[in-house]
């Protein structure tokens, strides 16, 4: 049971012996006291809820015994409001009892039980009409029971999207920065020990040693950054034109190949979500072309346009067929950035012609 849960079920709980309360007021405003009868019925009808009911929620959406408890309850319901009607009232407090206690369809049978408990202790069961409004009065409980069930599915459907987007959302944070970072580590270590190997160069081994450790730090600021939930950091101080320079100046730097940054149309404030999906689809762009591709140079446009912003990355490596399916999760997570903001992916190459990726995310 969750916190949502048990509170709903504190507050039908509280609504029940608050109807016992109301129930008891109004009797003594009668004009004379109840008798020993109605307040040994009433205590009796506390005392139950609250001992098989109220302090043993784990049993709550069993048939057994909780049909029983039902039962019950509407037993002694009836026979309180027989002895004294000012206790009628306590009706409110026990109808949303079937639909706590019991599991469906058999929580409807018992939100009739109720309803036919009261035409009984009203004494209406003899009147000409008493069966219509039995079953109007049954229909609308029910109704109301069915349009309940039905809130609360879809809120526990919600909630499970919520979850599985928090999941996807997690898992592209990590692929765009620890499994990034992580990757590029590797390739300048993997490089340092070829040149030990190879030639002992030791100002390469230091410069390959020194850009792992900047891409460790960045990664592991980048890290905590996302399981804060907070913005990609380069976006933190600067624009997002500010932003994808700064990122393709560092790729160039830990990969040896030169990828530039140019700006057409007048920039313009974008949402936040917006200005981390383009940032982390050049990130990915970068990072495939360092994987995959090897490119000799990389080309990085975004564009501003009256209706849509886009961001263009190209580089001229090896290449590949896209029809025979992505290489990874990378492009999953680009496309799935995307369509988070309402915005397209498109992916065009072929072997031997480089790659390119155009997103195209709608401003208005």
């Amino acid at each position: 049971m969750n916190v949502w849960e048990a509170r709903w079920l504190r507050a039908f709980h509280v609504l029940f012996y608050a109807c016992l309360a109301l129930g008891l007021v109004l009797s003594l405003g009668a004009g004379s006291a109840p008798g020993p009868l109605p307040l040994a019925l009433l205590a009796a009808l506390a005392g139950w809820h609250w001992f098989f009911v109220g302090r043993r929620p784990e049993r709550l959406g069993r048939l057994n015994p909780m049909a029983l408890h039902v039962a019950v309850l509407c037993g002694l319901y009836v026979a309180l409001v027989t002895a004294d009607r000012s206790f009628d009232v306590v009706i409110f407090g026990l109808m949303p009892q079937p639909y706590l206690m019991l599991p469906a369809p058999w929580s409807y049978a018992g939100a009739v039980a109720t309803i036919l408990c009261t035409f009984a202790a009203r004494g209406y069961l003899d009147d000409p009409g008493a069966l219509w409004q039995l079953a109007g009065s049954s229909g609308l409980v029910v109704a109301i029971g069915l349009f309940v069930a039905y809130v609360s599915r879809q809120s526990a459907q919600n909630r499970t999207v919520g979850v599985l987007e928090e999941r996807a959302r997690l898992a592209r944070e990590i692929h765009d920065t620890i499994a990034q970072g992580l990757s590029g580590i590797i390739t300048q270590l993997e490089a340092a020990e070829q040149a030990i190997e190879d030639t002992p160069d030791l100002p390469a081994v230091r410069r390959r040693i020194a850009l792992a450790k900047e891409l460790a730090r960045d990664n592991l600021r980048e890290a905590r950054r996302s399981v804060d939930a907070l913005r990609p950091g380069p976006l933190q101080d600067a624009s997002l034109e500010a932003a994808l320079a700064e990122v393709a100046a560092r790729w160039s730097r830990a990969h040896g190949t030169t990828a530039g940054v140019a700006v057409e149309g007048t920039p313009r404030p974008l949402p936040p979500e917006v200005t981390a999906t383009v940032l982390r689809t050049a990130q990915e762009g970068l990072a495939n072309a360092a994987k995959h591709a090897r490119a000799g140079r990389v080309a990085i446009t975004l564009t501003y346009m009256d209706d849509e912003v886009t961001l263009d990355v190209y580089d001229d490596g090896t290449g590949f067929d896209p029809e025979a399916g992505t290489r990874g999760y990378g492009l999953a997570a680009m496309r799935e950035r995307a369509d988070g903001v309402g915005g397209m992916l498109t992916v065009e190459s072929a072997p031997g012609e480089g790659t390119a990726l155009c997103l195209r995310i709608p401003s208005n």
